[in-house]
């Protein structure tokens, strides 16, 4: 055989072990999806409603990456926020779905997101249900806007909510 056919099948090898290796990444929690979540506020902790919105699917061209349900921001009464996904949540299924906060409203496809400039409260337990996260004590939750659900893997924007406030 000759040394060409023999870096050939290598890098062929090579190419195909990537690939395949980055189609598991993507197709594997499309593929056995966690079962939804169910989490839910502690039953003793009053909480007061911050801000709260919906999930939108921010390009209806985009039919993999999409998102809907409500969101809320409540404060309890040691003073600690916590964002809330209610028990109707669903977003399509991917690789590492983060959820952010953000200034800015009205994230879209024109709007675009900047994860660097937002705060990850930490990667999405399931696909649909109920979700709680904590906000850090040391984040202002003042100029929040938004609340995101951002693929870390593919830098995707699935689905955003802008927040609103009650009057009052």
């Amino acid at each position: 055989m000759k040394l060409s056919h023999i870096i050939a099948i290598i890098i062929g090898l090579l190419l195909g072990g990537a690939g395949g290796f980055a189609a598991g990444i993507f197709f594997f929690p499309i593929l056995f999806p966690p079962p939804p979540a169910m989490e839910q506020l502690a039953a003793g902790d009053a909480r007061t409603l911050v801000a709260e919105g919906t999930f939108i699917h921010a390009d209806p061209n985009d039919p993999v990456h999409y998102g809907m349900g409500r969101v809320k921001i409540l404060r309890g009464d040691t003073g600690r926020h916590v964002v809330f996904l209610d028990e109707k949540f669903k977003v399509g299924p991917g690789p590492r779905f983060h959820v952010y906060l953000t200034e800015k409203p009205d994230i879209g496809v024109k709007n675009k997101f900047d994860e660097k400039s937002a705060i990850d409260l930490g990667q999405l337990r399931a696909f649909e249900g109920s979700q709680i996260f904590k906000i850090p004590s040391a984040v202002d939750i003042t100029p929040v806007r938004s609340v995101v659900i951002w693929c870390k893997e593919f830098h995707v924007l699935i689905s955003p909510a802008t927040l609103k406030r009650p009057a009052g």
